[in-house]
């Protein structure tokens, strides 16, 4: 395959970054997450409660920043020989995977900020820049949104682990070079 094919092959060095820096901001989000869920009430804890906000909002910012760049800069296809390989039912959980992972990129800072606004505290980005609420306070509501932000969580956790399951095949099973397409180095 010739370099100047290979080139087009492969996702651009900015799609690049955001995909790594968001798929390790999302695992360490997740597992602090479920660390500071059973934590006694303390200052400590209200403490990490804002830092998983700030990180929350954050990786909001980042997913729309990527979701932007996603549209101004398509993903490129499939080399040939992957996709003649691949089954069809692969092919469709490809996309479908992608569609949801980018959706659930939104969903769960989005629910978790609904949650914390109903709830009644307020997200201050970094302790200096508050944010509007999303919702007025109303602790029943908050009652029902808090098992979507973890439902969506987990949800999106599932597919993060599908996603380097599959990768994981692409290198380790089918050897066909496809990780290659989201490496910095050629």
């Amino acid at each position: 395959m010739s370099s100047e094919l290979q080139a087009k092959l492969r996702y651009h060095p900015v799609s690049i970054i955001l995909h790594w820096v968001l798929g390790i901001a999302l695992v360490c989000l997740f597992c602090f997450g479920l660390y500071m869920a059973d934590l006694p009430f303390s200052p400590a804890r209200l403490k990490l409660f804002n830092w998983h906000k700030w990180a929350g909002i954050s990786i909001l910012g980042l997913s729309v920043l990527r979701l932007l760049w996603r549209a101004t800069h398509p993903a490129p296809p499939l080399p040939t020989q992957i996709e003649q390989a691949m089954p069809q039912w692969q092919l469709k959980i490809h996309h479908a995977t992608h569609i949801a992972l980018y959706a659930l990129f939104l969903i769960v800072p989005l629910v978790g900020w609904a949650y914390t606004s109903a709830a009644g505290f307020p997200v201050v980005l970094f302790g200096q820049f508050p944010l509007p609420d999303l919702l007025s306070p109303d602790k029943a509501l908050a009652a029902l949104i808090k098992p979507w932000h973890k439902f969506s969580a987990f949800a999106l956790a599932l597919l993060v682990l599908l996603h380097i399951a599959a990768a994981l095949k692409h290198q380790l099973i089918d050897r066909d070079g496809l990780l290659k397409r989201m490496s910095l180095r050629g």
